[in-house]
C-alpha cells in the first residue's frame, strides 16, 4: 500500500448529479451538544441541507443511517452556509444559509433517538431577508467592535456589500471601480474586509469607513459628491499580485498579529495587516481549495492546499511537511473535532463526494496463512475431473460455447491484396545475395457498427512468406453520426470533424487516410433554402413598391389640402383628411413590413451560405476534387458577401455556374461560345438555377473537372460572364438529368418556412 494516501476514516456521496463549490461546506457545534463535537454541515446548488455526525464503527466504514442528523430541500441553490452567533440576545450557535436572492438563518436543535435510527435534528426558521440584489459569497464577524454576536456581510454580484445586524438591515456600500465578485474575509483585529477585485489586487476596506460612507442608493454619483459634501468610499491598501484569486482567509495569533492569506491561481501568498507581502510561494500545479490554520509550534501557520491532480499538500510556512492522495479533487476543505478525534480533514468534491480523512500510515494485518500439507490422493482426483468433464459436455450441448444467432454486422473484416509487387519493397531487412525480397501490400479493412475497445488483428501466413508486423491492436474504433433538424446547420460541425479526423491521423503518421462521401448529394433540401431566400426577395421588391406608391399618393394628398388651406374662399375637404390619415397609416405599416423582411432576408442568406458551404463540402468529398477545384466552387457559389436587392445571390451564382458549364464543364465547342451581358437582373423564378446546379453535378459525376482554362483545342471566345443565358445542353442530356436529379442528388428531408405578408388594403388614388 501506498504510504502517502489520506487514511479514509469514513466517506460518503450525496444525492445524484448535485453541484456544489467552497462555500458550501462548514463545520461546527451547530446543535451547541455539551460535549463540543463538530457536526458537518453540507448544502448544494441542487437546495438540499444535510448535517452529518459520522460515528464509524471501523475506519474506512462508509455512511450509515444514523450519520445523517437532517436533510431538507429548501427549494433554493445553497451558495453558501455559515455558523456563528447571528440571533440577538443570545449567544448559542445558528445556521446562515446564502441564496441567491434570500438569506436565511436557522436554529438546529438535537432531539436523542428512541429508536434504532439513532440521534436526529430539528431546524427552525429564525429570520430571513430577502436580497433586492443577487448575491455571491459572505462572510462574518464582530464588526465595529461588537461584544457577544455576529454580523453579517454579503456581497452582491453587482458589487455591494450589505450588512445585517442580526435581524435588521444596516445599511449597503457599492466598492469602487467595481467589475466582477472576488472572495470576501473579515479580520476582527483591523476590523476590515478584505477583498481580490478583477484588477488582480488585493483591497482592504474599513468597517468605520464602509459605515460613515454616502449611502449606496443610487451607483452613480451626483456633483455634490464629487465636490466633496459627504464622504465617499476610499480603499485602505491594495497590493497588486498579477493574477485571479480563488480563495482568501484571516489567520490570527493572537491579538496581536495576524496574516492574511490568499491563493491565487499559480501563487500562494501571506501578507501582514498592513498589506506588505510576508511571504509567497509559487505552486507547480493548479490548486482547487486551501484552508490556513495555527499550528503547534508558536509563530507557524499550517496551510493545506487541495489540487486538481487529487493531491493534498500541507505547507508550514513555504516549507511542503506532507502530500497526500485523495480520491477525488477537492473544492472545499476543513479540520474539525469528529467522534473525539481531533484534527480531522473533512474535503468535498464538486459532485459531492464527501469524506472525512486523517493523515498517517496503517500496519498491515495480513498474515500468511499456514500451509496444510497432505498427500494427494490421485484416485479421487481421477473421478473429480471425469464429473468436472462430463459437466463441461452438458453445457456445451444445451447451451454451446458460442452464440447461437450471431450479428455479421458488428463487425466486417475485408481483404485486398495488391496484384503487383511493391514498387520499392518493404521488406528492407532480409536480403537474397545482393537483392532485396520483394513485398506486396495487403489492406486489411475492419468496419464496425458498435463500439469496440482494444481490438487486436492478427495476420498468418503460410511459409515461405513473411510478414513485416503479424499483429495490430486498436485502442479504440472513432463511429460517428452527425444529425440535425436543420440542414444548414450540419456544415460547421462536418467540417470540424473532417479537420480533427485528417490532424489526428497526420500526427499517428498515416498518410493515405482521405474522408469520402458515397451518399447522394441533398440537393432538394438545398433547392428549399433558395426558394425560400428568393421568396423574400420578391416580396422585399414588392414592399418596396407598393411603399413607393403608397408615398407619392401621400404627398398628392399633401398637396391638394394645402392647396385648399391656401385658397380665399373655403371648399369642403370631401374627406381628404381621412384618405391622408389611412395612406400615413399605410406608410407606416409598409415601412415596418420592409424592415421585417430586411431581417428576415439577411437570416435566410445566412442560412443559405451555411448550406452552400456544406453542399460544396460535400461534393468536394463526393469527387474527391483538390484545393484548387474547390476554390473554383467556392467562387461560383459564394461571390457574395451579401446580397441586396440591387444585386443578389441568385443571378449572381446562376452566371457563374453557366461560365462553367460553357468553359471547362462544356461538352462541345459550342457551348463555349460565350454571349456578352453585363447586366445581371433578378430572374422571375430559381428553376433556371437549379437546373443549371443540377446539371453542374452531372456533369461531375460524369468525369467534369474544374479548371480555370478550358482545352486550348478547343475555340473559345474569353469574355466576362455577364447574364444568365441559357447552357445548350443536348435534348436527350436534359432528360436524362431531369430524370436522374431525384435520384442521384435528392434526400428524403423536408424544411419548410413561412414568410407572413402584411395585408394593407390599396386606397383610391389622387390626381391632380
Amino acid at each position: 500500500m501506498s504510504l502517502f494516501k489520506a487514511r479514509d476514516w469514513w466517506s460518503t456521496i450525496l444525492g445524484d448529479k448535485e453541484e456544489f463549490d467552497q462555500g458550501c461546506l462548514c463545520l461546527a457545534n451547530v446543535d451547541n451538544s455539551g460535549n463540543g463535537q463538530d457536526k458537518i454541515i453540507v448544502g448544494s446548488f441542487m437546495g438540499y441541507l444535510r448535517i452529518f455526525s459520522p460515528h464509524p464503527a471501523k475506519t474506512g466504514d462508509g455512511a450509515q443511517a444514523e450519520d445523517l442528523l437532517l436533510e431538507v430541500d429548501l427549494r433554493d441553490p445553497v451558495l453558501q452556509v455559515e455558523v456563528g452567533k447571528f440571533v440577538s440576545g443570545t449567544e448559542m450557535l445558528h445556521l446562515a444559509v446564502l441564496h441567491s436572492r434570500k438569506l436565511c438563518v436557522y436554529s438546529v436543535s438535537g432531539t436523542l433517538g428512541n429508536v434504532e435510527h439513532g440521534n436526529q435534528c430539528q431546524m427552525k426558521l429564525m429570520y430571513e431577508h430577502n436580497l433586492q440584489r443577487t448575491a455571491c459569497n459572505m462572510t462574518y464577524g464582530s464588526f465595529g467592535g461588537v461584544k457577544g454576536r455576529d454580523l453579517i456581510c454579503i456581497q452582491s454580484m453587482d458589487g455591494m456589500l450589505m450588512v445585517f445586524e442580526q435581524e435588521s438591515y444596516a445599511f449597503g456600500r457599492f466598492l469602487p471601480g467595481f467589475l466582477l465578485p472576488g472572495p470576501l474575509a473579515y479580520s476582527s483585529r483591523t476590523d476590515s474586509f478584505l477583498t481580490v477585485s478583477s484588477c488582480q489586487q488585493v483591497e482592504s476596506y474599513k468597517y468605520q469607513v464602509l459605515a460613515f460612507a454616502t449611502d449606496a442608493d443610487k451607483r452613480q454619483e451626483t456633483e455634490q459628491q464629487k465636490l466633496g459634501s459627504g464622504k465617499r468610499l476610499v480603499v485602505d491598501w491594495t497590493l497588486n499580485i498579477g493574477e485571479q484569486a480563488l480563495d482568501i482567509c484571516i489567520v490570527s495569533f493572537n491579538q496581536s498579529a495576524s496574516s492574511v492569506f490568499v491563493l491565487g491561481e499559480r501563487n500562494f501568498f501571506c501578507l501582514k495587516d498592513n498589506g506588505q507581502i510576508r511571504f509567497m510561494k509559487k505552486l507547480d500545479w493548479s490548486p482547487s481549495c486551501f484552508l490556513p490554520y495555527c499550528s503547534v509550534s508558536e509563530g507557524t501557520i499550517n496551510t493545506l492546499i487541495g489540487n486538481h491532480n487529487n493531491m493534498l499538500h500541507i505547507y508550514q510556512d513555504v516549507t511542503l511537511k506532507w502530500a497526500t492522495q485523495l480520491p477525488h479533487i477537492p473544492v472545499a476543505v476543513r479540520v474539525g473535532c469528529l467522534h473525539d478525534l481531533k484534527g480531522v480533514i473533512v474535503t468535498l468534491s464538486d459532485d459531492g463526494h464527501l469524506q472525512c480523512s486523517y493523515l498517517g500510515t496503517d500496519p498491515s494485518l495480513f498474515q500468511a496463512p499456514n500451509v496444510q500439507s497432505r498427500e494427494l490422493n490421485y484416485d479421487e482426483l481421477d473421478v473429480e475431473m471425469k464429473e468436472l468433464q462430463k459437466i463441461i459436455k452438458d453445457v456445451n450441448k444445451s447451451q454451446g460455447v458460442w452464440p447461437m444467432t450471431e450479428r455479421e454486422d458488428d463487425l466486417n473484416v475485408s481483404v485486398v491484396v495488391s496484384p503487383n509487387f511493391d514498387s520499392v519493397s518493404q521488406a528492407t531487412d532480409v536480403e537474397v545475395g545482393t537483392d532485396l525480397v520483394p513485398s506486396v501490400t495487403v489492406k486489411v479493412t475492419l468496419q464496425n457498427r458498435v463500439i469496440l475497445q482494444k481490438a487486436k488483428l492478427s495476420v498468418y501466413v503460410q511459409p515461405p512468406l513473411e510478414l513485416t508486423c503479424d499483429q495490430f491492436t486498436f485502442e479504440f474504433m472513432k463511429r460517428y453520426r452527425i444529425q440535425s433538424e436543420q440542414f444548414e446547420d450540419l456544415w460547421l460541425i462536418t467540417n470540424e470533424l473532417i479537420l480533427r479526423l485528417q490532424e489526428y491521423f497526420e500526427k499517428q503518421g498515416v498518410k493515405d487516410f482521405a474522408c469520402s462521401f458515397s451518399g447522394s448529394i441533398p440537393l432538394q433540401e438545398y433547392f428549399e433554402l433558395i426558394d425560400h431566400h428568393f421568396e423574400l426577395r420578391i416580396n422585399g421588391e414588392k414592399l418596396e413598391e407598393l411603399l413607393s406608391e403608397r408615398a407619392v399618393q401621400f404627398r398628392a394628398i399633401q398637396r391638394r389640402l394645402l392647396a385648399r388651406f391656401k385658397d380665399k374662399t373655403p371648399a369642403p375637404l370631401q374627406h381628404l383628411d381621412t384618405l391622408l390619415d389611412g395612406t400615413y397609416k399605410q406608410v407606416i405599416a409598409l415601412a415596418d413590413a420592409v424592415e421585417e423582411n430586411q431581417g428576415n432576408l439577411f437570416q435566410s442568406f445566412t442560412r443559405l451560405k451555411s448550406a452552400t458551404h456544406l453542399v460544396i463540402l460535400l461534393i468536394a468529398l463526393w469527387q474527391k476534387l483538390s484545393a484548387d477545384q474547390v476554390a473554383i466552387l467556392e467562387a461560383a457559389f459564394l461571390p457574395l458577401q451579401e446580397d441586396t436587392q440591387e444585386l443578389g445571390w441568385e443571378e449572381t451564382v446562376d452566371a457563374a455556374i453557366s461560365h462553367l458549364l460553357k468553359t471547362c464543364l462544356s461538352k462541345s465547342s459550342k457551348e463555349q461560345a460565350l454571349n456578352l451581358n453585363s447586366q445581371l437582373n433578378i430572374p422571375k423564378d430559381t428553376s433556371q438555377l437549379k437546373k443549371h446546379i443540377t446539371l453542374l453535378c452531372d456533369r461531375l459525376s460524369k468525369g467534369g473537372r474544374l479548371c480555370l482554362s478550358t482545352d486550348a483545342a478547343a475555340p473559345q471566345t474569353m469574355v466576362m460572364p455577364g447574364g444568365c443565358t441559357t447552357i445548350p445542353e443536348s435534348d436527350l442530356e436534359e432528360r436524362s438529368v431531369e430524370q436522374d436529379s431525384t435520384e442521384l442528388f435528392t434526400n428524403h428531408r423536408h424544411l419548410t418556412a413561412e414568410t407572413p405578408r402584411p395585408e394593407v388594403s390599396p386606397l383610391q388614388g389622387v390626381s391632380e
